[in-house]
């Protein structure tokens, strides 16, 4: 399996094209019926929005988890969410106890600036960041000068990490794509540190 890694000052990235390559479409049909997608509702810029995607928050017991100022409970890990866990663990070595589900429906769903960086997640959380169905682009910008300072597209099965520093030092979005009819699932495996 090939890793790139993504040239970000002081940022630790590293993307997998492949990572679930051979699975891709069989996890995305069972992630499609197994996930209660649902709209949450977000605060932005001081009023009550529905979130542009629909969503889902999943995890072990105790690990709520608060973004856009919103607090969520954790839902019952389903069984291919389950099993992407154990493959993540097993062949990447990495270890989650949350994931949090996005469904960008076509390319009209979208997510703004942002940074991991809430205070369960820790100074240098590792985000395991699993793409499935339509490719789409994903930019990073330097919180210090607002420049975007990379992009990527996200393959069908693939595999992004962020870790060290990145949260601290970049945001990162999923911008709109007009053109775009296909759907998009996006894992975010996290992990809560419980107090």
């Amino acid at each position: 399996m090939s890793v790139e890694r993504i040239p970000l000052q002081g940022a630790d990235v590293r993307y997998f094209a492949d990572a679930f390559a051979d699975d891709a479409d069989a996890l995305r049909d069972a992630l499609l019926r197994e996930i209660p997608w649902e709209t949450h509702r977000i605060k932005l810029f001081g009023r009550e929005v529905d979130s542009p995607r629909l969503s889902c928050w999943i995890g072990d017991k105790g690990t709520e988890y608060t973004y856009s100022r919103t607090r969520f409970a954790p839902r019952a890990w389903t069984p291919t969410l389950s099993t992407i866990r154990e493959t993540l663990a097993s062949r990447f070595e990495l270890r989650f106890n949350s994931v949090l589900a996005n469904l960008y429906r076509n390319g009209r769903d979208s997510m703004g600036w942002h940074s991991d960086d809430e205070p369960e997640l820790g100074q240098e959380p590792v985000i395991a960041s699993l793409s499935f169905g339509a490719p789409r682009k994903f930019r990073f910008r330097s919180k210090e000068t607002r420049e975007v300072a990379g992009s990527i597209e996200l393959a069908h099965g693939s595999l992004l990490v962020m870790a060290g520093a990145t949260q601290r030092l970049y945001q990162h979005d999923l911008p709109r794509s007009a053109r775009l009819d296909d759907a998009r699932i996006n894992l975010t495996f996290r992990e809560i540190l419980r107090r």
